[in-house]
């Protein structure tokens, strides 16, 4: 690869799902440079990840500009993982100067844009900073883009942008903007603004990628999914029920059309209205009424972001792809196949159905195979093997 490889701009690339993306990058011969705010990462602690007793020879943090900050431990496990440095600077999308500086440094082909508040309760209850981050954050780094030539981005949207199905299975052509809370909404403005960008200016290309439900982890079990708090999301919350971190799962409904009742599409907790479980005193029975989704594989995901890079080369224009697996699995499907994993019992109880939840929600993901020549290739099974493996190397996350 030498002095050719391809450098690519990915922000919040020390998150979850930019961490994986940043390995799979790394793998397929791209020189990912990495910014991150810390926001949802947590900073190094020089100590080997669970899979590799013994410390490797050479300090990690070499590895990144010096006076960047300190390695994200994320980051630096991929480092282990790849034997391949990361280059890694802290940065907050919002400081434009700093970004400026940044895209002076570097030439980059792509930018991934993954940095964002994510919380979709917190979006409810803080608005204005959800807005500032997510839409002037994107603002400014599409105009330091386009002042430095770089055009072309792939964007980290969501499924949440259709808002209540209309129809199933979800295609790119399903209605969009009916989001009922300030995460979804930025999502959807986003993707608004950066079609707009495309139509007005046709040498830019773009990527949207409406992600379903990522769960799982990679394989070596050393970077996962690390929720700081009580989890948002069903699959980290079963997983820290089986480990024992928490007491039970409680589920709403059980009369709801799918296989075995259980359902609730995007739970209307996450849609922001509130939670009747997080009320002072019950941090250990979260009430998460997840229903019938499309759950993908993480690493499946990311590798969804190497094929978006390779379509930016067609100077595609503007593209909108779902990621998802186009199956539907309910609460207790998953809580099964977890206990399977897992080999223990997951403890849950079954409350009353809510008014206004949904009973199924799925991707179809044929566009993206027919245009990206991308499809899921994991199934349940290898989702919960893979994040049982992250969850007990890891009982406490990173």
């Amino acid at each position: 690869q030498g002095a050719m490889a391809e450098k690519i701009l990915v922000t919040g690339g020390a998150g979850y799902i930019g961490s994986h993306c940043v390995l799979e990058l790394l793998q397929a011969g791209f020189v990912p440079v990495v910014i991150d705010n810390f926001h949802n990462a947590i900073r190094g602690t020089g100590s080997p990840g669970p899979a590799r007793p013994g410390p490797e020879p050479g300090p990690a943090h070499s590895l990144h500009p010096p006076g960047s900050g300190e390695l994200p431990e994320s980051l630096r496990r991929v480092q282990e993982i790849a034997h391949r440095p990361v280059l890694f600077q802290e940065l907050d999308i919002t400081d434009e100067a700093a970004l400026q500086e940044l895209f002076r440094k570097h030439r980059f082909s792509a930018v991934l844009h993954f940095a964002g508040l994510k919380a979709v309760g917190e979006s409810v209850q803080k608005p204005l900073e959800y807005y500032r981050v997510n839409l002037t954050g994107t603002i400014r780094l599409l105009e330091t883009m386009k002042a430095h030539g770089v055009r072309n981005i792939v964007f980290s949207s969501s499924a949440t942008v259709y808002g209540d199905p209309k129809y199933l299975p979800l295609d790119e052509k399903h209605p969009v903007g009916g989001c009922t809370n300030p995460y979804g909404k930025s999502k959807f403005f986003i993707e608004e603004m950066i079609r707009d960008l495309c139509k007005a200016e046709r040498d830019w290309n773009a990527v949207l990628l409406r992600y379903f439900n990522p769960i799982g982890a990679h394989e070596s079990g050393m970077i996962g999914e690390d929720p700081q708090g009580i989890p948002n999301n069903l699959m980290p919350y079963v997983a820290q029920v089986a480990v024992g971190r928490r007491e039970f799962l409680s589920v709403f409904g059980d009369d709801y059309k799918t296989d075995d009742g259980t359902g609730a599409s995007w739970d209307r907790w996450n849609l922001g209205f509130p939670n009747p479980c997080s009320t002072p005193g019950s941090a250990l029975t979260l009430c998460i009424p997840t229903g019938v989704r499309d759950y993908i594989h993480v690493v499946d995901l990311a590798k969804g972001h190497i094929a978006a890079l390779k379509k930016l080369k067609e100077n595609c224009g503007c593209k909108i792809y779902n990621l998802g697996t186009g199956t539907g699995y309910s609460v207790l499907q998953m809580v099964r196949a977890m206990e399977k994993a897992s080999g223990r019992e997951i403890k849950y109880q079954i409350t009353a159905r809510r008014e206004g939840d949904v009973a199924s929600c799925y991707a179809d993901p044929a566009l993206a195979e027919q245009e990206l020549g991308w499809k899921a290739a994991f199934g349940l099974d290898k989702m919960c093997e893979d994040l049982w493996r992250w969850q007990l190397q890891n009982p406490t996350g990173f």
